[in-house]
């Protein structure tokens, strides 16, 4: 297995940020295989879908409804609603699986490979991609 750690600014805003450039640059010329990504902190999550057609935006206004930024949660230090980062992951996981054609990532045409970050206290990510070859 091949893995490489990155590291993302994510700001301080709710964050929907695309990395299937940097996920393409990674398994590029590696042949067949499975990649697979993986953040490995308790606030952000990965997802997979279309971005820049509004469905990013409609992501984080759904977990803003679903996870009101507000001090309803048990988990409290940082900023209000920090508590909601740390629920997050489970709606969005932290980790997703891609195969890999010939070295080229094997998703649907509108389909991106996203970061999925909530947490404003904490402006820089790290994620892990891991390539297994088959």
């Amino acid at each position: 297995m091949e893995t490489e750690l990155i590291s993302v600014e994510t700001g301080d805003q709710d964050v929907v940020q695309d990395l299937t450039g940097a996920c393409q640059g990674f398994v590029a010329g590696r042949g067949d295989g499975l990649l697979h990504v993986f953040v490995p902190h308790a606030t952000a999550g990965l997802a997979i879908l279309e971005t820049g057609s509004g469905s990013d935006d409609d992501l984080l206004a759904a977990l803003a409804e679903l996870l009101p930024a507000d001090n309803r949660w048990r988990h409290r230090h940082g900023t209000p609603g920090h508590g909601r980062s740390h629920v997050m992951p489970a709606l969005v996981p932290p980790y997703a699986t891609i195969a890999v054609v010939a070295g080229e990532l094997a998703l649907g045409t509108w389909q991106s490979i996203c970061l999925v970050d909530l947490n404003v206290d904490n402006r820089e990510r790290q994620v892990r991609l891991s390539f297994l070859a088959g």
